[in-house]
């Protein structure tokens, strides 16, 4: 009934990918998305998928968890953080646009080959939009998402965005870690 979904999507990795070879774009985003396994890990929240150069996570679920908001919420300020080390050993500039929301999902595996746990409904909708209408650099959060952690976080003030398929939504960018 309650799961906090983050999406991400690094900025400027098309441009990086047109200038490496196909072992060495592996290889990068590899050591970018290991880390981002580290990270949730150690929260125990879920890896639901990568597709590209996007990231894909949920927190409260398969196992509930009471502060999932708050969890994902700091997952991505860690996530804003590790690629700005990253950038720093490797010397590229890539940041990452990231998008949460907190919602009820379905969540499951379905098909007969390549079976994967996968998540579907509103809740995956508005964290992908949050992500898409989000600034290179900030976490992005759905109104919902931010009844649940704004005593824990800083935010800037609000936003009213047009979503599709929802009409214009309050939403709010987390402050980045100094």
């Amino acid at each position: 009934p309650s799961v906090t979904v983050l999406f991400s999507d690094i900025v400027g990795f098309t441009q990086v990918s047109e200038k490496v070879s196909p072992q060495e774009l592996l290889a990068l985003l590899n050591q970018i998305f290991s880390m981002f396994d580290q990270t949730i890990e150690k929260y125990g929240v879920e890896k639901i998928k990568t597709i590209g150069d996007a990231y894909m996570l949920a927190g409260g679920i398969p196992q509930p968890m009471e502060n999932h908001a708050v969890v994902v919420t700091q997952i991505g300020l860690e996530m804003q953080k590790q690629l700005s080390e990253f950038n720093l050993k490797n010397g590229l500039s890539l940041s990452i646009r990231i998008g949460i929301h907190t919602g009820p999902l379905v969540a499951g595996v379905i098909g007969t080959k390549k079976f994967c746990y996968d998540i579907w409904g509103d809740a995956v909708n508005i964290a992908s939009r949050m992500e898409s209408h989000g600034k290179s650099g900030y976490v992005h959060v759905s109104k919902e998402t931010y009844e649940l952690v704004k005593s824990q976080f800083s935010f800037e003030e609000p936003r009213s965005i047009e979503v599709k398929g929802k009409g214009l939504m309050e939403t709010y960018l987390l402050k980045p870690l100094q």
